[in-house]
């Protein structure tokens, strides 16, 4: 029993001495708890309070007064026992502060000075960890070695930290091994197993467990999940597809002309998949150079000098691929390149035409009308004479036409909305996000804006908010709505697209006023919402379930 408060005061006399003795007198009483949750039948015992001038004749009074007194908590005024009157939660208040006063039960006289104490709501474990993060995203390079760093995750748990171990957490992982592994005190994800490839597998979804009681049988968990995307690095060299190439080249093209294609595939991609193509000093490093065409990784083989069919027939070389942003950590793997042999034929023949370009793209609409130009391709015969050829030469090249979408059909709203507003909101909050849709295609006409009507733009009740990524909300322009005065508002939304031509439409979003807490949880709501149709907004269809258990 500990002792607090204690007073060392002057008494009357003791034992009929003529004179005055110090008497050492005071509050005594034990640390007091109440267990948190208690479903007992009967008021749960707390402790007692006491003071040394209680000789146990009935002759003082306890009280108690301050934080709970006689509401939650409740003392017997001859013995001081304190009890608790209903069941307490630590998480909504851990500890009560109350003041204790001993009387003169015939006088009411004070015996003690009023004293302060504190009745502590002892935590159980009742709460289990929460991830209030997840799901999480994070990255790794591929071929990290075991025990990279990927990303941390934190699950907080509401129990009381400072009594045993019901907020003591414990990660572990459910789903994600043999790749990944988790610090069981910190949540670290790392990385598990070596040499994960990319071109093998991307994508990793792990499950993470946090539990308490510091993992040990009995103790709540909580669950979250992370998607892991092994990021790339250049672990793959450049490789032909072919080893040799064989190419014709008329004798009269053009200094600074392509004269021929090759190409070398990376499994990697972005910058690690750029690839460089040199020619190997020797036999064509005087007349070709190499070019990489930076948007298909092509290597563009460029004539340095006029070809003489009767001076040389054919030109032997090699060529090497090589990345252009090496990663030393791989180069151990062996060279990071590949080579092929070109040989070109030069041709002593008529050269046929040539086309400006390589190839050709070309957009029309749908509805043009027959007969109507829509590009053109030129060509031209690098032939000095004009002499007939037998057999005619052809060329050809790619023409790719794209047939534009007109913009046929109006947008819509994506579903007919209905939503609800509490009647205590205030103006300025979002009370729906919709959204719109058409039939046209995406190049079309999928880009919405929305706005009130004109004849709506007065509206004193709601207005619409465009947020500029194809959607808008529905925002109180006042507070105080009324049930009983106006139950259902129509709100007029006009969508615009942007194609060509622009097309509009009208649509009306159905507004209905609830009772709601002060927390804007669904209170009341009129019955007429369980015959609402199909394709509500998830507030509105909380609203319908939460009016039909009320109704029940």
């Amino acid at each position: 029993m500990g002792r607090e408060h204690a007073k060392s005061l002057v008494g009357p006399m003791r034992n009929g001495a003529a004179g005055y003795q110090r008497v050492k007198r005071g509050w005594v009483w034990n640390q007091f708890f109440v267990l948190e949750e208690y479903m007992g039948s009967d008021p749960q015992y707390v402790g007692k309070l006491h003071t040394d001038l209680d000789s146990g004749d009935s002759g003082v009074k306890y009280t108690l007064s301050g934080d709970g007194a006689g509401s939650i908590f409740t003392i017997d005024q001859t013995t001081g026992d304190i009890h608790a009157l209903r069941s307490l939660d630590r998480e909504e208040k851990p500890y009560y502060t109350l003041r204790a006063q001993a009387v003169d039960i015939d006088t009411n006289r004070p015996l003690e000075p009023e004293s302060e104490f504190v009745i502590k709501v002892q935590d159980i474990n009742d709460n289990e960890p929460k991830f209030l993060e997840g799901p999480y995203t994070a990255s790794v390079p591929e071929m990290s070695p075991v025990g990279t760093y990927v990303t941390q995750v934190t699950a907080t748990d509401a129990d009381d930290p400072t009594y045993g171990n019901s907020a003591r957490v414990v990660y572990s992982i459910l789903h994600g091994q043999p790749y990944f592994s988790v610090d069981p005190k910190t949540g670290v994800i790392k990385t598990a197993l070596p040499n994960m490839d990319r071109e093998v597998k991307e994508q990793y979804q792990v499950l993470i467990q946090a539990k308490d009681m510091g993992g040990q049988l009995g103790g709540l968990a909580g669950t979250t999940t992370i998607n892991i995307t092994l990021s790339d690095v250049n672990d793959n060299p450049p490789r032909f597809s072919k080893s040799f190439f064989h190419l014709r080249v008329p004798e009269s093209s053009a200094v600074g002309s392509a004269v021929g294609r090759i190409k070398a595939h990376d499994l990697d991609i972005g910058k690690n998949a750029e690839v460089e193509y040199t020619i190997v000093p020797g036999d064509g490093g005087a007349m070709f150079d190499i070019t990489t065409n930076e948007h298909n990784q092509e290597g563009i083989i460029i004539l340095k000098r006029p070809l003489d069919y009767e001076s040389k027939k054919a030109y032997t070389f090699k060529v090497d691929a090589s990345n252009a942003h090496l990663d030393p950590r791989f180069q151990s793997f062996g060279a990071f390149k590949d080579t092929a042999t070109v040989k070109i034929n030069v041709l002593d023949v008529d050269e046929p035409p040539v086309f400006n370009k390589p190839s050709y793209m070309m957009d029309v609409y749908e509805d043009t009308p027959a007969g109507t130009i829509i590009g053109a391709v030129t060509a031209q015969d690098l032939d000095a004479s004009s002499s007939p050829v037998s057999p005619v030469l052809t060329s050809r090249v790619a023409v790719t036409v794209h047939v534009l979408d007109i913009n046929e059909f109006p947008p819509e709203l994506a579903s007919p909305y209905e939503t609800f507003v509490c009647e205590n909101s205030k103006a300025g909050q979002v009370i729906q996000t919709f959204s719109a849709q058409d039939q046209d295609l995406r190049a079309a006409g999928q880009q919405f804006s929305f706005k009130s009507p004109k004849e709506d733009m007065k509206n004193k009740n709601f207005t619409i908010r465009d947020f500029g990524n194809n959607t808008a909300g529905i925002v109180t322009k006042r507070g105080g709505f009324r049930r009983r005065l106006q139950e259902i508002y129509l709100l007029p939304v006009v969508i615009d697209d942007n194609g060509y031509p622009p097309k509009s439409s009208t649509g009306t979003l159905t507004i209905r006023v609830c009772g709601c807490e002060s927390d804007g949880s669904l209170l009341t709501c009129s019955a007429e919402a369980i015959f609402l149709p199909v394709g509500l907004s998830t507030g509105a269809l909380i609203a319908i379930l939460l009016c039909i258990i009320i109704l029940l």
